[in-house]
């Protein structure tokens, strides 16, 4: 799945916070559900994505919260019967949406049947889920220390960089391609950025979005 995303996630906690942040770092549209006021309200703070507070369990919510535009809907609260019960009514609602849903350690498999993607965030974390609900072409390897990320970012084929060699690509300040991702070499000046390859990127959390639409156009 490429491309700029419309993503609703449900629940705002640590788990969905942090996935809506790293989403939004990534330049894609992020929508958060929240049934609780005060967690609502002390999201709206944060400034990562629109809030709107309601419980999705129900239809009517996830209608404002633009169901039938969104590419995937994560639902990331803390209970797993609220998870399975948004995505069976996305499923219903918006068959072609993409489903990721939260559960508890070693229940994962459990629960495969009733959506897209199954994720145990307590053993992954954050970067992890954001990697599930994006797919290929850009995956978050590491939180480094800081304002810092590791990303892997796959070339795409009318991506600016590609078929340049590092000399002729202005990477914007606050990034830097690192290796190829298998890190048998460190990237220098004549690597070229080939389409299909993959390349190991760090870059601060301001320029994700911009070092990410060069590779991925």
């Amino acid at each position: 799945m490429n491309g700029d995303l419309r993503v609703v996630i449900v629940g705002s906690g640590r788990i969905g916070l942090q996935t809506a942040r790293l989403l939004d770092e990534r330049g894609h549209d992020v929508l958060i559900v929240e049934r609780s006021p005060d967690r609502a309200l002390a999201t709206l703070d944060e400034y990562v994505a629109t809030v709107i507070e309601g419980d999705a369990t129900r239809p009517s919510i996830l209608r404002q919260a633009g169901l039938g535009r969104a590419d995937v809907v994560a639902a990331m609260t803390d209970t797993t019967a609220t998870n399975l019960s948004v995505a069976m009514l996305t499923e219903r609602h918006a068959p072609s949406t993409r489903t990721v849903i939260r559960a508890p350690p070693g229940e994962t498999d459990e629960y495969a049947d009733y959506a897209d993607a199954v994720v145990c965030p307590e053993g992954a974390g954050a970067a992890a889920v954001t990697n599930t609900v994006v797919g290929s072409g850009v995956r978050t390897v590491e939180d480094l220390p800081g304002d810092l990320r590791l990303l892997e970012l796959e070339v795409a084929t009318q991506a600016p960089v590609a078929g340049k060699p590092l000399s002729q690509v202005s990477l914007p300040h606050g990034s830097l391609v690192v290796s190829g991702a298998a890190g048998h070499h460190v990237a220098e000046s004549d690597t070229e950025l080939v389409a299909g390859h993959t390349y190991l990127v760090a870059v601060e959390s301001g320029v994700t979005d911009e070092v990410t639409r060069l590779f991925r156009g």
